[in-house]
């Protein structure tokens, strides 16, 4: 049987891929529902997957508004909301997310409250396990709670809003989803909409942004198969004389971070079999939905430019966020506007929405912008917990188990009643395997995560919005406890900054958090204090001008409180960095253009390290080495018709194959992202080193050129099956490509339902760890599984001449015109206007909805 390297890259049952989990397939007898209802006439066909489409122009009546509003949309149908009051502001924000994007919505509360399977059945049990083991729902409830009243006011108002648009609709009339899934006989209509159900989004946004719990159990993983030791090499530390960190000036002092200081105080001390319930660990994490999270390899782009280094005059501020491809895509565009700016109605903003949740996660309003990157700390650890009966052993003691029950509704099945077991650190996250849990055997691993417990970030998205200087912005970035991000900054009074916000857990001394803790040690544990926020990093003015965000470490390593230490490594901002730098010197100052050119930078930062390698081996003249010889002339660039391209990565592809794949278990093998440049690296200088050599091949030793040589052949032969025997026909995008897939009924195994809600093909550029970061799984094969989600670029100096794009449309219906009619811009790195000052926004107006309050009788 040939080699998996010897096959085409197949598209395998999406059950059975990472990215997308096993609940997304539905049921046979829906299925064959969803066939009956669709074998109708073309007529019926198109009015029912019209039905749904939002009114846009006229006039409509919203009951609870105490005055008229304003929904102006442009030709990509962006809607820009005027209102006189907060609160018919954000209700008429629930009003339109509601007319886009509800079953969106409701999937999305379904899948943080573990009730996916009152929609699809048992495949989907093992997500609403894993959610309702760690308590999402839970945690939002108590987070009500704590809120500020304005946020609160803010929450009921939106929810107001979105109930508004589903009181007097049919299932049918909110989206077509519904039509196809009644028709199976499900029987279902949405309930109302309530605040709770927007704080649970942003639990499933900090599990997206989870930091490294994956990678504890793939380090753990990795040890039981070739030694600690050996495991360790596979996750090199931050290559600080390399790639700069992102505050490179200040220190603490007397546990304040000070920009301009130079010294600071003492670093807090660290010290640097389980397998079965870790790879249950493994197994709950991929259990949930891949829109929820992919978590580990996902991450983002930001800068921001000082006055002085741009062409302007006044700051630039850009922002690509990278996350798991979804349809329709995670963000949707809006302005906010209050009619007159007041203390009681503060917003005047645009930028980036979650549908299900009030105000602007990313943008900027008339003073300030922001933009965001994942911070990464380490804010969850896997403890090793003995259980005894029905207590764990905790510091010489036997402890008992916290224990709840938890009934789950299964469409089609009898419920499922789950018992929820927890220690002092947290839920045990491997009873989500039954069968792990029904051994017996005494192992279990719980979760400590900082975003079980309660916390008021949404009082800081709602604050962010309203902020007009840097002292009110990091008044706001305060409150924003999970997930951890980088925040860039950038004022109309020309000031750029940076500030990490966040809760980030202080541990004892046993704990590095790198590897699952022993939970019987109390020296394990937190210390139940956090990094206090005014001691994390930030910067107002830097000296060089400009700030880079993409994941690298924060930091240097001289600061006292330990973060994490799996950054990413910084192969993507210290090439931001470069050609900032390069512009700047060459030009004297950037515009809005040469960002957004930053933005599409498609230069692989491991080619210029591995090319030389596999150039200097030799392969037979002709057929064998038409494709090395495309790496001669080769200057590292991924455009989507690059030949070269798509022979380097396959090329890669194979090697990471041929070099790892023996000796780790499937779970962790090398997805060839940026950790993965780090090891290839050192061990192309160590052409003996024991990972070159093929374990299965008994009495033979290979080294580092046998496995190039392998490599190269091997991958002119599959470009040959895949594309064209004539190299001059190859391309990376015709390998690399992205189909947006509904996760829902887009997987439902049934031709004419996945064509009404899937599109695609999209051939793309880029790649995983570059700046275009369009990622892939090595693992898997070519295809794309995360993107920049969105891309924007705010100019300070005139607003209205910002840029931004998003993967899909801001529709969620895949009827309306707007349901990735930014998808082809955003796949040649295009982007459109961004209008924000009244007269650009009236200018730009296609469409005009004016909502009014309900008449009473």
């Amino acid at each position: 049987m040939p080699d998996q390297d010897q096959q085409p890259p197949r598209r395998r049952p999406l059950a059975a891929v990472r990215s997308w989990p096993r609940w997304a397939r539905i049921s046979t007898y829906v299925a064959c529902g969803l066939a009956l209802a669709l074998v109708v006439g073309v007529v019926t066909t198109s009015v029912l997957v019209r039905r749904p489409l939002p009114q846009t122009t006229g006039t409509a009546e919203l009951t609870g508004l105490d005055a008229a509003v304003e929904v102006v949309r442009d030709e990509h149908g962006v809607p820009q909301v005027y209102a006189d009051s907060l609160t018919d502001l954000v209700m008429a924000q629930g009003y339109v997310h509601a007319q886009e994007r509800f079953f969106e919505m409701d999937v999305r509360r379904h899948a943080t409250a573990g009730r996916l399977a009152e929609m699809f059945g048992e495949s989907a049990l093992d997500s609403d396990k894993a959610v309702r083991t760690m308590g999402w729902r839970r945690v939002a409830e108590r987070e009500l709670a704590i809120v500020s009243p304005r946020t609160r006011q803010v929450l009921e108002a939106y929810a107001d809003g979105v109930n508004a648009y589903l009181a007097d609709r049919s299932p049918s009339e909110l989206a077509v989803e519904y039509t196809v899934l009644n028709a199976s006989g499900l029987g279902y209509r949405p309930e109302d909409w309530s605040p709770v159900d927007s704080l649970a989004w942003l639990k499933a946004m900090a599990w997206d942004l989870r930091g490294n719990m994956g990678e504890e159990v793939d380090r753990a993983l990795t040890a039981a198969a070739v030694g600690r030791q050996r495991a360790e090499e596979l996750w090199p530390a931050y290559p600080f004389d390399e790639h700069a960190p992102i505050v490179g000036q200040g220190a603490v002092v007397d546990g304040v971070f000070q920009a301009r200081a130079e010294t600071g105080g003492t670093r807090l001390p660290q010290r640097p079999g389980w397998t079965a319930a870790l790879r249950s660990v493994r197994a709950a994490l991929d259990a949930v939905p891949s829109w929820l999270g992919r978590g580990d390899g996902i991450g983002s782009n930001s800068w921001v430019v000082d006055g002085e280094h741009s062409e302007t005059g006044e700051p630039l501020l850009a922002n690509d966020p990278h996350l798991g491809a979804s349809m329709p895509g995670v963000w949707m565009q809006m302005g906010l506007h209050c009619r007159t700016v007041s203390e009681a109605c503060p917003l005047e903003v645009a930028g980036f929405t979650f549908s299900g949740v009030p105000g602007v996660v990313i943008g900027h309003n008339a003073d300030i912008a922001w933009g965001f990157t994942n911070l990464g700390p380490d804010v969850t650890d896997l403890y090793l917990e003995r259980v005894v009966g029905d207590g764990y052993r905790y510091d010489g003691e036997v402890l008992p188990l916290r224990v709840r029950t938890e009934t789950i509704e299964v469409r089609g099945a009898d419920p499922v009643t789950i018992e929820v077991r927890a220690t002092r650190h947290g839920p045990l996250l491997s009873d989500v395997d039954e069968d792990i849990a029904a051994a017996g055997d005494g192992q279990a691993v719980a979760l400590a995560w900082t975003a079980l417990e309660p916390s008021a970030t949404a009082d800081a998205i709602l604050a962010m919005n309203a902020a007009s200087d840097w002292d009110s912005f990091r008044e706001a970035a305060a409150s924003f406890a999970v997930p951890a991000q980088n925040l860039v900054y950038a004022d109309r009074a020309g000031h750029i900054g940076y500030q990490a916000p966040g809760v980030v857990p202080v541990r004892k001394s046993g704990n590095d958090g790198r590897w699952p803790a022993e939970g019987w040690r109390a020296e394990d544990d937190w210390t139940g204090e956090t990094v206090p926020f005014d001691g994390l990093p930030s910067v107002l003015d830097p000296d060089e001008g400009f700030v880079v965000t993409a994941n690298q470490a924060v930091i240097g390593p001289d600061y006292p409180y330990a973060l994490t230490q799996d950054w990413d490594r910084g192969y993507r901002s210290q090439r931001i960095r470069d050609l900032l730098a390069a512009a700047i010197e060459a030009d004297g100052g950037l515009s809005v253009e040469e960002m957004l050119e930053v933005q599409r930078d498609d230069r692989n930062p491991m080619a210029a390290t591995l090319v030389p390698y596999l150039l200097d081996i030799d392969l037979p003249r002709g057929y064998a080495s038409d494709g090395q010889r495309l790496l001669a002339g080769w200057d590292g660039s991924q455009p989507a018709d690059s030949a070269a391209a798509a022979y380097y990565n396959v090329v890669w592809r194979t090697l990471l194959e041929h070099t790892f794949h023996d000796e780790l278990p499937e779970e962790v093998r090398p997805d060839g992202g940026q950790r993965w440049f780090a090891v290839v690296s050192r061990l192309l200088g160590a052409p003996e080193d024991r990972w070159w050599d093929d374990v299965t091949t008994d009495g033979v030793v290979e080294d580092r050129d046998d496995v190039l040589r392998r490599a190269l052949l091997e991958a002119r032969d599959e470009l040959t099956r895949l594309q064209s025997l004539h190299p001059e026909d190859w391309s990376w995008g015709g390998l690399h490509s992205l189909e947006l897939r509904s996760p829902t009924l887009g997987e439902s195994g049934i031709g004419p339902v996945e064509a009404l809600v899937n599109r695609g093909d999209w051939e793309l550029g880029g790649g995983s760890s570059i700046v275009d970061a369009t990622g892939w799984d090595a693992a898997e094969g070519y295809a794309v599984t995360s993107v920049p989600s969105m891309r924007m670029v705010v100019s300070l100096a005139d607003l209205d001449a910002s840029r931004w794009i998003n993967l899909t449309g801001v529709s969620g219906h895949p009827a309306s015109g707007h349901y990735t009619d930014q998808t082809d811009l955003w796949a040649r790195g295009e982007t459109i206007a961004w209008p924000f000052s009244p007269a650009a926004v009236e200018d730009a107006a296609a469409d005009v909805l004016r909502l009014e309050p309900a008449r009473t009788e």
